[in-house]
């Protein structure tokens, strides 16, 4: 198992022992794992982000920490969430990574997660030219999205 599979696992662990929140020390965490600062960062930017449905607040220094929590909200309000976090642009991968936590959560079903999917999917915006691309699939994730949540509110 790679060193950063075992960090994000010790981390799940925590988050499941501590109810949803912890607190830890970047440096502390590198000792434990005897690698560097750099793969702690790495294991965060990369498992520990909006789209898996989590949130992570950082300081760094002598006194820094690192506090992850994993986001638990009611349906729509974790759509609302995920529009958020989308911004002015997304890639098909980041989308998908979103719907995926988005029904696994039971948020979506998945045939409606599927939908959605193939509306932002690189084979739908074939024709679109590279540089709104992005832009495009956002408009349309978080349009879908609202699309969801206002059918949820009923």
């Amino acid at each position: 198992m790679r060193i950063s599979d075992l960090i994000a696992r010790y981390i799940e662990e925590e988050l499941e022992r501590r109810k949803g929140t912890v607190q830890l020390s970047r440096s502390e965490l590198a000792e434990h794992f005897n690698c560097v600062p750099s793969q702690i960062n790495y294991v965060l930017t990369t498992r520990f982000t909006p789209e898996h449905g989590y949130t992570v607040d950082s300081r760094r220094g002598g006194g820094g920490y690192i506090r992850i929590t994993r986001v638990s909200m009611d349906r729509v309000l974790l759509m609302m969430h995920v529009i958020n976090a989308v911004g002015a642009s997304i890639d098909a991968q980041t989308a998908a990574a979103f719907l995926q936590n988005l029904t696994a959560d039971g948020v979506l079903d998945r045939h409606t997660a599927s939908v959605v999917c193939a509306a932002v999917s690189e084979a739908a915006l074939h024709g679109v030219p590279r540089e709104v691309k992005d832009i495009l699939r956002a408009s349309i994730f978080k349009q879908c999205l609202l699309a969801c949540a206002q059918n949820t509110e009923r």
